[in-house]
C-alpha cells in the first residue's frame, strides 16, 4: 500500500514539474524566451542591440511600447541582442513555438533566419524590417525611405562644413550593403547641394551596435581632417567624440540621439504608429503581407531640429538662412508626399569616377536602391546600387 502512495506521489511531482516546465520561461542558449498571454493578440520583437541603445534599437522598442499603449487586448514582448544568423532562427523559431501571432526582426541580417522560419509558421506573420525578402503570404518586408532624411542632413553638413571653411565630411558605415552604399550616397548628393567642393571619406566598421568601435572609428575620421562625420551604426558616439574635438556629429534613428553640443543633427525613425497600423491589420486581416514601403508622408520619418516641437542646434541654427530656408522647403515637400527617396535618386547622377549612373529624367525604381546587380530573381535591378556618388573619396567596397 504505501508503495502505491510513493508511485502516485512521485507521478504527482513528476506531472506538476511538466506542467510547470511547460508554462514557466523556455531558454535558448542565454536568452529566455517569453511567454504569450491567453485571450491576447501576441507581438514579439526582435533586437540587434539593447532596448535602451539610444539609437536603432531604442526607437524600434519604443514602438513596440507605443503598440501596447494605443492597440487594445494586445500583448508585446522583446528579446535584445540577438546576433545575426543561425542565434536568430533559433530565436524567432522559439517565439514562433511560444505561440506569438507577430514577430517584428529588426536587422538586416535577421531575414534569411526569418524566411526559414516563416515557411514552418504559415499561421503566424512575420515581418522583416530592411532587407528585400517576402513570400507575400505570412513573412513580409517594411522598411522607409530614410535616403530623404539623410539628403536633407547631408545639406546641412556640406553647408556646416564649408562656412567652417574645412570641406570634408566623413561617413562610418556599418556594412558593405546596399542599405549603407544608398544611404551614404543620399549624404552625398545633399552635400553637394549646398557644397559642391566638399567631399566625404568613409569608415567601415563592420557592426551595428558597439559603442567602443564606433567611438574609435570617429576619432580617426576626425583625426584625418573631417568636420562632420555621420553615423550608420546604433549609438550616439559620434556626436560624443565630436564634442570633444570641437567638430560636429550627425547621429541617427531615434530623435532622442543628438543632445551633444556636437550633435548637428539626426535623421531618426518614429516607428510606433507604422507598427500599431500593422497590428491592427493583421489583427483584421486585412494586412497585405509584401514590400511595406513608408515615406515621410507617414510621419514615421524626421530630422532632428526641424519637426514639429523641435528648436534647432546650436550647429544649425548657425548656418545660412537660405540653407535653413530650402531644408526646411524640401521638409515641407517630403511631409506632404512631393518629395521622396526617388526624388532624391533622380537623374543626372554621376558616380566619383565620372560615370553617369543616371541620365537625366531617369529615376531610381526600389529594387535599384535595395540591390546589388543584378539583383535577386523577380527583384532584379537596373541601375543597381553598386557606385559612390561624386564627392565621395572612399574605394567601393565588395558586394556582400
Amino acid at each position: 500500500m504505501k508503495t502505491h502512495i510513493v508511485w502516485r506521489s512521485l507521478a504527482f511531482v513528476l506531472i506538476l514539474a511538466f506542467a510547470l516546465s511547460a508554462c514557466g520561461p523556455e531558454k535558448v542558449g542565454n536568452f529566455e524566451i517569453p511567454n504569450v498571454e491567453k485571450d491576447k493578440f501576441n507581438v514579439a520583437m526582435v533586437l540587434i542591440g539593447p532596448h535602451d541603445d539610444g539609437g536603432w534599437s531604442q526607437a524600434h522598442y519604443e514602438g513596440l511600447e507605443y503598440v501596447k499603449a494605443n492597440v487594445p487586448n494586445v500583448n508585446t514582448a522583446y528579446i535584445e541582442n540577438v546576433p545575426e544568423g543561425a542565434d536568430s532562427e533559433q530565436i524567432i523559431r522559439a517565439l514562433a513555438r511560444k505561440g506569438f501571432n507577430l514577430i517584428f526582426a529588426t536587422s538586416f541580417g535577421f531575414m534569411d533566419a526569418m524566411e526559414v522560419v516563416a515557411s514552418e509558421y504559415p499561421d503566424i506573420t512575420f515581418i522583416h524590417i530592411s532587407g528585400y525578402k517576402s513570400n507575400s503570404k505570412n513573412f513580409g518586408n517594411l522598411f522607409g525611405g530614410m535616403e530623404t532624411m539623410k539628403y536633407l542632413a547631408g545639406m546641412l553638413a556640406g553647408a556646416r562644413a564649408k562656412m567652417d571653411g574645412n570641406p570634408k565630411l566623413g561617413y562610418m558605415a556599418t556594412f558593405p550593403s546596399p542599405e549603407e552604399l544608398r544611404l551614404g550616397n543620399a549624404i552625398a548628393l545633399g552635400m553637394r547641394k549646398t557644397c559642391p567642393e566638399c567631399t566625404m571619406d568613409v569608415r567601415w566598421i563592420n557592426t551595428w551596435h558597439d559603442p567602443i568601435i564606433e567611438k574609435e572609428a570617429s576619432a580617426s575620421l576626425f583625426d584625418a581632417g573631417v568636420q562632420v562625420v555621420f553615423t550608420g551604426a546604433d549609438t550616439p558616439a559620434v556626436a560624443d567624440v565630436a564634442t570633444e574635438k570641437g567638430k560636429w556629429g550627425v547621429t541617427y534613428d531615434w530623435s532622442g540621439s543628438c543632445k551633444a553640443a556636437g550633435c548637428l543633427t539626426a535623421p531618426y525613425w518614429v516607428w510606433g504608429s507604422i507598427y500599431a497600423k500593422i497590428t491592427r491589420e493583421v489583427i483584421d486581416g486585412t494586412y497585405k503581407v509584401g514590400w511595406d514601403y513608408f515615406d515621410a508622408d507617414s510621419g514615421a520619418l524626421g530630422l532632428y531640429g526641424f519637426m514639429e516641437g523641435e528648436s534647432l542646434t546650436k550647429g544649425e541654427a548657425e548656418l545660412p538662412p537660405e540653407v535653413i530656408a530650402e531644408v526646411k522647403d524640401l521638409l515641407a515637400k517630403a511631409l506632404k508626399g512631393e518629395f521622396n527617396r526617388f526624388d532624391v535618386f533622380s537623374g543626372p547622377i554621376k558616380d566619383n569616377q565620372g560615370n553617369m549612373i543616371i541620365p537625366a529624367g531617369e529615376k531610381f525604381k526600389q529594387a535599384d536602391l535595395d540591390q546589388f546587380p543584378p539583383g535577386a530573381p523577380g527583384l532584379e535591378c537596373e541601375y543597381c546600387m553598386q557606385w559612390w556618388a561624386e564627392g565621395i573619396t572612399a574605394e567601393l567596397p565588395k558586394a556582400q
